[in-house]
């Protein structure tokens, strides 16, 4: 049996190969692995009006969600090439809002060296819901 690693970075890869990239040609696929062990994938899609594009963790968490589950325990994100690819700013607060402190990022290059954090490092003073007033 694959280790959660191993079995994120496969799925990974995997879907990384679909993601729509014509203008960039920077393909990133992302895989989650939520509570229910089950693991989401995603991948990203861009659009000639630049702003209208979704990252691959975006995918990844809609996929997550419209299958009913809303926590994230592990996530991986490949890069096209030699270096890692940290989730953008917008992510990291969406992978925030499904996952805690503990939750680990993992990041991998094309050629599958991995590097990973806990939620908490890579989004240090998170906003979250407990900063919102009660109603």
């Amino acid at each position: 049996m694959k280790n959660s690693t191993t079995q994120l970075l496969d799925a990974a890869q995997k879907i990384q190969q679909n993601a729509y990239a014509p203008y960039s040609k920077f393909k990133v696929g992302a895989a989650i692995l939520a509570n229910d062990n089950q693991v989401y994938t995603g991948c990203n899609i861009e659009n000639a009006s630049y702003p209208l594009g979704q990252c691959a963790e975006a995918g990844a968490i809609a996929a997550m969600i419209a299958a009913g589950t809303t926590h994230i325990d592990e996530v991986l994100v490949i890069s096209p090439n030699d270096d890692i690819c940290p989730p953008c700013g917008g992510c990291r607060q969406k992978l925030r809002e499904f996952g805690d402190s503990n939750t680990i990022i993992h990041m991998a290059t094309a050629k599958g060296e991995i590097q990973s954090i806990n939620l908490a490092e890579l989004l240090p003073l998170a906003f979250e819901k407990s900063n919102l007033l009660d109603e």
